[in-house]
């Protein structure tokens, strides 16, 4: 692979742990040199080594590429119907998920592939250079298996979300449903999945059925992520922390128990570059703005000391956006993050919500996944909602 030296960075955005620059690690008037898809140095333009290739960032922000560690892309058919009741005055219940679990098993595997395409396209272009996708909308050994396969054509961070809701089918039936999810649908679901999800919530699946899924998922090498607390309180962050998830997502009804919880949270494990991590509480504001639900206190995790992560949770019902920048300026003016902080949670957070440590930051070593903003600063994401702003993406070090 040949060497790409990026030029004329007017504010290089590295979120490198040992650099200087605040927060973000924030370096002015550098360059970067990419090699084999690695960021191999940074330093001033002047003293810039040779490169087989230039690109000139003439003067503009350059971000690392956002993480998005959350989204459900793998579905088939609209509710569109469902949001314009919802935004006339009808409360979301969750219990839209359903219609898509039937239009999902209808359709067939170019109709479900050529969504996550068209889907992962749309974030790639918006500056996402990593995103996790979620399987869930299948529901049946078959079609979950299926979802995965079709998920990890265009990304290694899978999950694994049988327990997203109980199926029409076992309605009655729960726990005969919660024996196939750790069962046969785990063993078919498990070759294609990197990690293990349970929506905890009233209407989805209680505390005792969501420890047995994940433990089940666990026992085979999975990593655990936990939906908890977007309806309503509820035991899912505790849970979570419990298990040493990566991640709680959601997070919107919090007691100061389950704040206390994620601030304190610590799990041993061979990951990144540490044996210790936390429980990573990551945020969908997209949820709430498509589903006029509250917002939550991003302010109050931070100055508890949790480590938050902004994701998309980008889905067909409750938040059809692939946009990242987005979301950043929804934190910003929602949720009361600072913009560095709504940056970092979008980089360095999504990373840390995927145990990751080569992507989401742009240290010496780093996979070479960045952005180049048609802006002069990270302020600008938040600044100028809406705008698209995203002039360059690359990822591996290949322009997209």
């Amino acid at each position: 692979m040949s060497s790409l030296l990026v030029d004329d960075i007017g504010e290089l955005v590295t979120n490198d742990v040992g650099g200087e620059g605040g927060p973000l690690g924030i370096r002015r008037d550098v360059a970067l040199l990419v090699d084999d898809g690695r960021v191999a140095w940074i330093g001033p333009s002047r003293d810039a080594p040779a490169a087989d290739r230039r690109l000139d960032a003439q003067g503009a922000a350059v971000l690392p590429g956002f993480v998005d560690s959350h989204a459900h892309l793998v579905f088939a058919g609209d509710r569109a119907a469902e949001f314009a009741a919802r935004m006339a005055g009808q409360p979301y219940t969750g219990g839209g998920i359903r219609t898509t679990v039937g239009a999902t098993r209808a359709a067939s595997d170019d109709e479900l592939r050529a969504t996550v395409r068209r889907l992962h396209g749309e974030a790639l272009r918006q500056g996402t250079t990593t995103m996790e996708i979620k399987s869930g909308y299948g529901l049946t050994v078959a079609d979950e298996a299926r979802s995965l396969r079709i998920a990890a054509e265009v990304s290694e961070e899978t999950t694994f979300l049988g327990a997203h809701v109980v199926p029409a089918e076992y309605a009655d039936r729960p726990d005969d449903y919660v024996s196939l999810v750790c069962g046969p649908m785990l063993a078919a679901a498990a070759p294609h999945a990197r990690w293990i999800d349970v929506f905890c919530e009233r209407g989805a699946f209680d505390v005792d059925h969501a420890r047995a899924i994940l433990a089940c998922g666990q026992a085979v090498g999975l990593g655990v992520r936990v939906h908890a607390n977007q309806l309503g309180p509820g035991p899912g962050v505790q849970l979570g922390v419990e298990l040493g998830a990566a991640s709680v997502d959601h997070c919107t009804h919090l007691t100061d128990a389950d704040v206390d919880a994620l601030a304190s949270s610590r799990y041993d494990c061979m990951c990144a570059d540490s044996l210790h991590t936390t429980t990573v509480a990551t945020l969908l504001p997209g949820a709430e703005f498509s589903t006029r639900s509250p917002y939550p206190d991003a302010r109050r995790l931070l100055d508890a000391g949790v480590t938050v992560a902004l994701a998309t949770d980008c889905n067909p019902g409750s938040s059809y956006t692939s946009s990242m920048p987005f979301c950043v300026a929804l934190a910003v003016r929602e949720m009361r993050m600072t913009p560095a902080e709504a940056v970092w949670a979008a980089t360095a957070g999504g990373a840390r919500a995927l145990r990751r440590n080569d992507i989401g930051q742009l240290g010496v070593g780093a996979r070479a996944d960045l952005i180049v903003l048609d802006a002069p600063s990270h302020l600008h994401l938040a600044y100028r909602p809406g705008v698209p702003l995203i002039r360059q993406v690359l990822r591996n070090g290949v322009p997209q």
